[in-house]
């Protein structure tokens, strides 16, 4: 462990104890941290490194911290490892997404409420049987934050995080190389999956083994079934209700902590609760 720290930072992420908050938003794109940033009270960059860039402030006086983990599983298990050993306990991707089914419009956004384990990485962990699923608090509070915030265009489901954007979702390749996953996208749309991403079940199943918390959305830039494709379509209502569900788990784990409860429940959000 000790050989990823040169002078307190951890070496791929660039940052030490106390530049990142508990609740960290986790977009892939590096552009798309100022653009999380710029619906904060105030924020400042921390770091810059490779495809991690990391800014840190105040979202509705909540602190909250942003880091691009790049595109692809391996980069997103560099970034749960670095940043829980400086201090982050929350988890939120904010990502793009490929629809599969053909009623999820470019601009929709996805709520993941787990993945399936296509992202190879997630097995140098644990086995593949292993599942890789959001915390229910972290999936109840980024559909509170979209239904809050008046986003009806949202979905919840599962997505299934590939290792590879061309032949690992189907896409074509030379005619002289026949992919293993061929039938992979006809197989996941029978089975209700809702899109392709490439960073969700990594970091699930990592914020799992290691007692974290984790939630996944993602803005759908393409549908896969009607040929549609639009860039940065829905990235803004996936941005604001992301940071909007980091604000609703603030005052979650206040109440959890004032109730000396370590789980939270419906009754423990009635105001007027005998709890």
């Amino acid at each position: 462990m000790h050989q990823t720290v040169f002078g307190g930072k951890q070496y791929h992420i660039a940052c030490g104890k106390g530049d990142l908050a508990e609740y960290l938003l986790v977009p892939g794109d590096p552009e798309r941290v100022p653009k999380i940033a710029s619906f904060w009270d105030f924020a400042k960059e921390i770091s810059c490194h490779r495809e991690f860039r990391s800014f840190t402030g105040k979202y509705k006086g909540v602190s909250i911290s942003a880091l691009s983990s790049g595109i692809g599983p391996s980069c997103m298990a560099i970034a749960v490892n670095e940043a829980s050993r400086v201090g982050v306990q929350t988890f939120i991707r904010v990502g793009s997404a490929g629809a599969i089914q053909k009623d999820i419009d470019c601009g929709d956004v996805i709520i993941c409420s787990a993945a399936v384990r296509l992202d190879c990485t997630s097995n140098c962990y644990v086995m593949p049987e292993y599942p890789a699923f959001a915390s229910y608090e972290v999936l109840l509070a980024l559909i509170e934050a979209a239904e809050g915030l008046g986003v009806s265009n949202y979905h919840v489901g599962v997505t299934a995080t590939t290792t590879d954007f061309y032949a690992g979702q189907n896409r074509s390749t030379p005619k002289s190389i026949k992919s293993r996953m061929e039938d992979l996208l006809p197989a996941l749309q029978r089975a209700g999956v809702l899109n392709f991403e490439m960073e969700t079940a990594t970091m699930y199943t990592l914020a799992s083994l290691y007692g974290l918390r984790a939630g996944s959305i993602c803005a759908v830039y393409a549908n896969r079934c009607t040929n549609e494709f639009k860039p940065e379509a829905g990235e803004e209502n996936a941005i604001r209700i992301a940071n909007e569900a980091t604000k609703i788990l603030y005052e979650w784990d206040k109440k959890k902590r004032k109730n000396r409860k370590q789980w939270l429940f419906p009754s423990l959000l009635i105001e007027n609760s005998s709890r």
